[in-house]
C-alpha cells in the first residue's frame, strides 16, 4: 500500500467527518447515479447524517474504517459481522489515487478474520467497474431502491487473497 495512504478505525468524535465524507463523495461523485435529483440525493443520505455515524461507532457488529491520503480524511468503508460490505466512498478529488482499493482491501480483511469465505455488496452503476476491477462478480439482476439502481456483486475471500499495487487481486 502507497505509504501516503492509511485505514484506521475512526475516533469516537468522528462522526462528522466521516458524514461529511460520504455526503461530499455521494453529491459529488455518484451523479451517474442520482442524475443531480434532489429527492434521490436526500433519500441516499438520509441514513449517513452525523447521529447516525454516531450510533454506528457505537455498534461492535459493524466494522468503520477512515481512509487517510496524505494526512488528511478522504474516505470511508462499512462492513457487517454478516460479511456485507456497505459503503465505500472516496471524495472525488481524491478518486484513482488508491484509497478505494485499501479501504476494499480492509474490509475483506476484517471479513475474512471473522470467518467469512464470501463477501458481498450492492453496487450502485458508478462503482461497478472498481468492484469488477477487485474480483467482484455480478450474482444476480440489479434491483433498484430509493431512485438507484443496485447490483448484487459477490467475491470469494481466498485466505491470502491480496490487493496489489496495481489494484489487481493476487490469489495464491
Amino acid at each position: 500500500m502507497d505509504p501516503l495512504i492509511a485505514i484506521q478505525p475512526p475516533a469516537s468524535g468522528d462522526a462528522g467527518i466521516v458524514s461529511r465524507i460520504l455526503e461530499r463523495s455521494i453529491r459529488g461523485g455518484c451523479a451517474l447515479d442520482h442524475r443531480n435529483n434532489p429527492c434521490v440525493v436526500e433519500a441516499w443520505l438520509r441514513n449517513k447524517r452525523c447521529d447516525d455515524v454516531s450510533r454506528w461507532l457505537a455498534d461492535d457488529a459493524l466494522y468503520l474504517r477512515l481512509g487517510w491520503l496524505e494526512g488528511k480524511p478522504v474516505g470511508v468503508a462499512l462492513a457487517l459481522a454478516s460479511g456485507e460490505i456497505c459503503l465505500c466512498y472516496v471524495q472525488p478529488e481524491s478518486f484513482r489515487r488508491g484509497v478505494g482499493r485499501a479501504l476494499m482491501a480492509a474490509m475483506e480483511a476484517i471479513l475474512r478474520r471473522q470467518g467469512h469465505h464470501r463477501a458481498m455488496l450492492y453496487s450502485t452503476r458508478t462503482a461497478c467497474a472498481f468492484h469488477e476491477h477487485l474480483g467482484y462478480r455480478q450474482t444476480g439482476r440489479p434491483m433498484r431502491l430509493s431512485g438507484l439502481l443496485l447490483v448484487p456483486m459477490d467475491k470469494l475471500l481466498g485466505k491470502s487473497d491480496e490487493v496489489c499495487a496495481d489494484g489487481l487481486v493476487k490469489r495464491a
